[in-house]
């Protein structure tokens, strides 16, 4: 092994370009897969982890105080495949007119303010949100327990009466805030908590629970086994659990929903980083494949000297072996390491403000392990094939054969390329792909695969920035108007919500105005809260892209997202019903809506004021005149009346930068690692030429037609390249865009995904020419500096 040491480092520093190729390569491929699977496994691991901690519930059901006693539903924890089980606990639900508090609403379950800023890209920060809908509130004496154990993250825990904990989403307020139950005590809020298992949005002690009337008892479920491994499972599980119980669940939330609505921000990143990653290691592979097939032939008379001197086939085999591996751990290391530091601030931008404070969200070791073990198995195995070739040949054969191509090879090609009218420097560099077709179809596979990214990257690119201009509603909605909130120490506005409205349509530079309400519900049949928005005023012009149906148009109807339809059942044409302190209304589903909340539905005022006609707009959303100053336009409202907040509208999406800064990085990285696989071709190409450069140029060709000849001969393939990378780029953004919204829970307008036009077709055309032109220019250079004296002085 020391003898194959020795050559394999010699053999390195022989081939320093050819190295450095490898390495690069690897290093680029390596960093593509690092990313890709950290965040495959940040989609579902963090939560796993924090649920496991905090010994999560399967379940949380809760049952008409009515229908069964305390001692039969805690009878339900002996049940056959119940692990663990807590409660009852007494549950009620209160309505807060105006709280200073913030409540769990889910990763996409958003108030005006969060909407404003997590939604809505970066930017000035959003007005204070405030409770105005129905609040869960459970009593529980501590916050442990064998099922669901609460984090306490601000304060203490409700013990006495008067007291509550509000469970945080990332926009805790101070404790001490006192807020007022309608009919009801006052209660402080002594501190702020997380349930991963999303039990409830506020706990009193059991003592003060009586005060808000509750009308159910929770139970929270544990189940063993498999028997929590999917929904049809836990269903079975429950119906199991309380069978003996005189009724059934009044509702019941799966943890495998919340889950979903965490892991869904993740997962909608993970087909395109996993293709490209998928494209880089495939790419790699034929590069080394390629490079070491070069070294192989290019290295005959040096393999029979080996053998000469004693070195059995094996151990020639593993001279190149070791040749290839040396670059390639360098390359894996340092792309692990990179890729691991860029997967940081792509996973803290993904987990971004979805109320995910229990999760710990980085990369697992495990991550690391498969990449620093894997790539260099897949370096040597791309390498193994070539390099058998080394094993076969015998001493004799490998020292009297010639590196330059066997004679005849591709001679029929050129020499109907030199009948055509073509220049000859153009004529023999079309023919020059013919004399090694084995390393011309690696470089074409190369070349297309680097195509198939930029087309796919193009496209991404597309659907991304249109989706990102429909959810900031560019050039629709320029600024939104907050309502000033005293209990936040601000001023509060000097008129009513119709004084208000018409004191911004009076503003010069003002086109459109839409008042606001957001307001917190139950849907009949459902259990948790759904907020909704209610639009007054022009809502048909600034109200939000409808992908399937149609916007709101009149009273008593619904825009719903596709994750809400999905979540629930339900699809364009049914209708729900809004419950609100005991006052229903219902509404028909007209469209859907492509953004990805699960719990948020829109409708239109008339349905606010068939159940709760005396509330008033908490936002307003404003159209300018082309031109108007927005910053200057927001400082006259301000001056109007000091209680109104404006905030300039982002006109950038968080989640399109993300995945439009994302691929256009990895499509750079990977079309250099495309064109370093040109560059090692005709590297090789010119460097078993060199006698036959020599000739040339003792005939009369000038080092111009030199390169040209060079790099006609790659860019012959990259036209090929182009022509059959761009379909492929076409079928994987086919596979991989839907693959996304349907993990985001996203609904796309056909004119998003309509990105193929004649233009962009005609330039991604002339991408596999300028990978391959790029990849050739360098060598070409360098042959065409070739002196005669220098080619010819043996001969």
């Amino acid at each position: 092994m020391s003898a194959v040491w020795h050559a394999s480092r010699a053999a390195v520093r022989r081939r320093r370009l050819q190295t450095a190729v490898i390495g690069l390569v690897v290093f680029a491929s390596t960093v593509a897969i690092v990313v890709a699977l950290g965040l495959l496994e940040a989609a579902s691991a963090p939560f796993d982890r924090a649920f496991a901690q905090q010994r999560g519930a399967h379940v949380v059901a809760s049952f008409d105080r009515a229908g069964g006693s305390d001692a039969q539903l805690a009878a339900t924890a002996r049940r056959p495949g119940v692990e663990a089980a807590a409660g009852p606990f007494q549950q009620a639900v209160i309505t807060l007119p105006d709280a200073g508090a913030a409540a769990d609403k889910g990763p996409a379950e958003k108030g005006p303010a969060e909407k404003g800023s997590a939604d809505k890209g970066s930017g000035p920060p959003a007005a204070p949100r405030t409770i105005t809908g129905p609040l869960t509130v459970v009593g529980r004496a501590d916050p442990g327990g064998p099922v669901d154990r609460v984090r306490l993250l601000a304060g203490r825990w409700a013990t006495r009466p008067g007291e509550i904990v509000l469970h945080a989403v990332g926009a805790e307020r101070d404790v001490g805030t006192v807020i007022s139950v309608p009919g009801g005590p006052q209660l402080t809020v002594v501190g702020w908590a997380s349930s991963l298992s999303r039990s409830a949005q506020g706990w009193v002690s059991p003592g003060q629970i009586a005060a808000l009337h509750p009308t159910a008892a929770q139970m929270l479920y544990r189940f063993s086994g498999p028997s929590s491994s999917t929904d049809g499972r836990i269903e079975k599980a429950l119906a199991s659990a309380t069978a003996d119980l005189p009724v059934s669940p009044l509702a019941s939330q799966s943890y495998l929903g919340i889950k979903r609505d965490v892991g869904r921000a993740a997962a909608a990143y993970v087909p395109f980083l996993l293709a490209f990653g998928v494209l880089g290691l495939v790419v790699a592979v034929l590069i080394v494949a390629n490079v070491v097939s070069g070294a192989v032939i290019a290295g005959l008379r040096h393999i029979g000297v080996l053998k000469t001197l004693g070195f059995t086939p094996n151990q020639v085999v593993s001279v190149y072996l070791v040749m290839v591996l040396v670059p390639g751990i360098v390359g894996c290391v340092t792309g692990t390491v990179l890729g691991g530091v860029a997967a940081q601030p792509l996973l803290k931008s993904v987990f971004m403000g979805i109320g995910t404070q229990d999760l710990v969200v980085g990369i697992s070791p495990w991550v690391y392990g498969v990449t620093l073990l894997g790539m260099p198995v897949l370096v040597v195995l791309a390498a193994l094939v070539p390099a058998l070739r080394a094993h076969r040949l015998s001493a004799a054969r490998a020292i009297s054969a010639g590196s330059a191509p066997r004679a005849g090879r591709g001679r029929r090609v050129q020499r109907a390329l030199a009948g055509t009218r073509l220049p000859r420097p153009v004529s023999l560099g079309l023919g020059l792909p013919f004399a090694r077709p084995g390393r011309t179809a690696l470089t074409l596979a190369a070349v297309v695969l680097g195509v198939t990214t930029v087309t796919l990257a193009t496209g991404l690119s597309s659907t991304m920035a249109a989706y990102g201009e429909a959810v900031q509603r560019v050039g629709y909605v320029h600024t939104v108007v907050y309502v000033g909130k005293p209990q936040f120490g601000e001023p509060a506005p000097r008129q009513g919500d119709a004084g208000t409205e018409a004191l911004l349509r009076s503003l010069p530079g003002t086109v459109h105005v839409t008042a606001d309400a957001w307001i917190d519900v139950k849907l009949a049949g459902y259990a948790e809260n759904v907020s909704c928005q209610f639009f007054r005023g022009d809502s048909g012009t600034l109200g939000e892209t409808v992908a399937r149906g149609r916007w709101l148009e009149g009273p008593g109807e619904v825009v719903a997202p596709p994750a809400f339809l999905r979540k629930r059942g339900l699809d364009v044409g049914d209708r729900v019903t809004f419950t609100l302190g005991g006052e229903k209304a219902s509404a028909t589903i007209v469209g859907e809506s492509m953004d990805g909340m699960p719990d948020l539905l829109r409708s239109n005022w008339e349905t606010l004021t068939a159940f709760a006609p005396d509330r008033e707009a908490n936002q307003y959303e404003i159209r300018l005149a082309p031109g108007t100053d927005v910053g200057a336009y927001n400082a006259a409202v301000r001056a109007a009346d000091p209680g109104l907040n404006p905030v300039a509208l982002p006109e950038t999406n968080r989640d399109a930068v993300i995945i439009i800064g994302s691929a256009s990085a990895l499509t750079v990285l990977l079309a250099t690692v495309a064109a370093l696989g040109v560059f090692n071709t005709v590297l090789l190409n010119t460097r078993e030429r060199r006698r036959d450069l020599g000739t040339l140029k003792s005939l009369g060709m000038t080092p111009r037609q030199v390169s040209v000849m060079v790099v006609t001969s790659m860019a012959a393939l990259g036209a090929v390249g182009g022509l059959l990378g761009i379909p492929a780029g076409i079928g994987a953004y086919g596979l991989i865009m839907p693959a996304m919204t349907d993990a985001a829970g996203v609904s796309l307008p056909a004119f998003m995904t309509d990105v193929w036009h004649a233009p962009v077709l005609a330039l991604l055309a002339l991408t596999g020419v300028v990978i391959a032109a790029l990849g050739a220019l360098v060598p070409a250079r360098s042959a065409a500096r070739l002196t005669i004296a220098k080619v010819l002085h043996n001969e």
